[in-house]
């Protein structure tokens, strides 16, 4: 077999620069694109994958042109993670929502659709994460990148120092009422508080609704709000 050195140097500088490549772009775009591939940084990777594949053998190909369709998707997807995070309906629309399997022990089947599961996917799911028997678990939840989070029924938790001195109680969920200064009324509805008492407890305790990350309302009658770079407030709601 002859070998075409030249063409075999032109190969490994090709390669050499789509790693370079790709290695910049990924410090742009930040780990989440490693670590918590959505349904876009999905397509994005494999678009971006494609793009340094082509420019590496492809060697009739100018490898400039390699190079800024690499840049373009990664500029691309820098500026969408800016707008996710600023923006409550684009980071729906483009990193999806998460959505529950299970709710208080009983399977919801209607959701299994839009997540594209079906009932042997969720047991499979389950034994993966340490779940052998579906009645143990509270809450399931596919999480916008696919992942599945379970939450055990209070008896099947494992036990800490608290749980030996306390009688384990279920908590359920706490709903997320309020996310990035924004009420979330769907959530505000189902947990039976109305808006005019989050809004009453905001201004009892001097809080500007813009200035919120995140509240959440658990079972106990208890609102957490979380400010934009500041500590956790708790207080309790009033009945």
């Amino acid at each position: 077999m002859n070998i075409n050195y030249a063409e075999l140097l032109n190969v490994t500088l090709r390669a050499l620069i789509s790693l370079i490549t790709l290695f910049l772009v990924t410090k742009m775009i930040g780990k989440k694109q490693v670590s918590q591939l959505s349904l876009f940084d999905y397509v994005i990777g494999i678009s971006i994958g494609n793009f340094a594949a082509e420019m590496t053998i492809n060697l009739e190909s100018e490898e400039i042109y390699g190079i800024i369709a690499v840049l373009i998707f990664g500029l691309v997807a820098y500026i969408v993670s800016i707008l996710t995070i600023k923006s409550i309906t684009l980071r729906r629309f483009f990193m999806g929502t998460p959505t529950i399997l299970i709710q208080k022990g009983k399977i919801l089947q209607k959701n299994f659709i839009k997540v594209r599961y079906d009932i042997n996917d969720i047991l499979e799911q389950c034994r993966i994460k340490g779940y052998y028997d579906i009645s143990n678990i509270e809450y399931a939840i596919v999480e916008a990148n696919g992942e599945l989070s379970i939450l055990p029924k209070a008896d099947y938790r494992p036990s800490t120092n608290i749980d030996n001195k306390n009688k384990v109680q279920n908590d359920g969920l706490c709903a997320n009422i309020i996310i990035d200064g924004k009420l979330m009324h769907n959530n505000i509805n189902y947990v039976n508080i109305t808006e005019e008492k989050i809004l009453k407890e905001l201004k009892n305790k001097n809080i500007d609704i813009n200035n919120i990350l995140l509240a959440t309302y658990d079972i106990n009658n208890k609102i957490k709000f979380y400010e934009k770079n500041k500590n956790e407030k708790e207080i309790k709601v009033l009945e």
